[in-house]
């Protein structure tokens, strides 16, 4: 199911705004966009993603807003002495002139010297981050809820519409009965009309006459699965999978009813059900 969530609040006078978007996807398949300095919570950032929201297209971002009083670059002074006081050993050791001013120069350009302020405030900051992204995605699943909501309304009145239709079809099967009885009894009079009577076929025939007839495993199996379909539905557990297959079940038990029914009133039926079961099918692959 599609959502949309979005959080900010600001943190050591930077403000971070999240902001999460999802469509729905038969797996689980996350974009995620954060600054460079949260890269090492990539991970962390996916599991809460996938922990609450399951499966979908998820595109999710992260961006920080510098207060103008923020300071970028900050020193690292403990890891500079620590350099020093290694190029000085050395120096000494090798016996070279101290040039001081020099070295620090050259130690100034050190990995890791100067550093991002926002490369250790967010590491330290990490909870607060985390509030701000649960947040983010508590807000996408309640919309997703609000959306399920209504496919749930929509896909019970549907059901209900196939019952009702499935109810319209007894009113026409025992003006069915009479057609196929006149057409049985004509097949019955040629196969008479010859002196021999094949028994053989006879029997046939009157055994291929009555399946032709008979639709009521077809109606019962098709009420079962319209009731199966409604009690999944009720479930709170994620069901979208198994919707997906009482739907085939449904289609299967209406494509039988039609091809059974050898009646114009009683197909045309069977035609409607078949446009609610394709609605059905349409919106199925909006929820999980």
């Amino acid at each position: 199911m599609t959502g949309y969530g979005k959080a900010e609040e600001f943190i050591n006078d930077n403000k971070y705004i999240a902001e999460l978007k999802a469509i729905n996807s038969k797996q689980f398949d996350p974009l995620i966009r954060i600054p460079v300095s949260l890269k090492n919570k990539e991970l962390d950032i996916r599991s809460l993603l996938s922990a609450r929201l399951e499966r979908g297209k998820i595109d999710f971002t992260l961006n920080i807003e510098e207060s103008e009083n923020t300071q970028n670059l900050i020193l690292n002074k403990s890891l500079l002495k620590k350099y020093y006081y290694e190029v000085i050993a050395l120096q000494n050791e090798l016996g070279l002139e101290n040039q001081e001013s020099s070295v620090l120069s050259a130690l100034l350009r050190m990995p890791e010297v100067f550093q991002l302020k926002n490369d250790i405030a967010d590491d330290q900051n990490w909870e607060k981050i985390r509030e701000i992204i649960n947040e983010t995605i508590n807000k996408c699943d309640s919309s997703r809820i609000d959306e399920g909501k209504k496919l749930m309304s929509e896909f019970t009145n549907r059901i209900e519409l196939i019952i009702s239709l499935l109810n319209q079809v007894e009113p026409f099967e025992g003006e069915r009965i009479g057609k196929i009885r006149e057409k049985f009894r004509k097949e019955i009079s040629v196969i008479f009309e010859s002196d021999k009577i094949d028994q053989n076929r006879l029997e046939q025939e009157i055994i291929f006459y009555i399946e032709k007839i008979d639709i009521t495993e077809e109606k019962v199996r098709l009420r079962s699965h319209c009731d199966y379909f409604l009690q999944t539905l009720s479930q709170d557990d994620s069901a979208g999978k198994k919707l997906g297959f009482i739907v085939q079940e449904l289609g299967r038990e209406i494509n039988t009813l039609g091809s059974k029914a050898n009646d114009w009133n009683i197909q045309r039926l069977v035609v409607l059900m078949k446009d609610e079961l394709e609605k059905i099918k349409e919106q199925l692959y909006n929820i999980l």
